[in-house]
């Protein structure tokens, strides 16, 4: 709905990120790795900029699965027969989160070089 004030846009997203928590294996999996990268900033007293960089690259794997799940349940809604080009949406989304995560995990190698060792 456009035009809506801003504590109802916000209703808006608060709903679509708890739906997804709740039904999106997946979407819970990166809650606990996005709280696991918080408690090793914290652990190791990482410099503000690991913070930053871990805060966007979070971000963005989030963003990605909800992105991928707004997009299966569209999918779905609008063609829930199976169909090759649906499938390959479906597909495609998919393979946005899987690159954003990998980029992750080398953030992640990237944090361990500097920081650990």
């Amino acid at each position: 709905m456009k035009n809506q004030p801003f504590h109802v846009r916000l209703g808006f997203a608060l709903h679509g990120i708890v739906h997804a928590f709740r039904v999106e294996n997946g979407f819970r999996f990166h809650v606990l790795a996005a709280i696991g990268v918080v408690v090793v900033l914290c652990i190791t007293h990482a410099p503000a900029m690991w913070w930053a960089i871990a805060a966007v690259t979070v971000s963005a794997v989030m963003a990605a699965e909800l992105f991928n799940t707004a997009i299966e349940h569209l999918a779905d809604h609008l063609h829930p027969q199976r169909h090759a080009s649906i499938g390959i949406v479906k597909d495609c989304a998919a393979g946005a989160v899987l690159v954003v995560s990998i980029a992750a995990v080398c953030v992640a190698v990237a944090f361990v070089f500097d920081v650990l060792l």
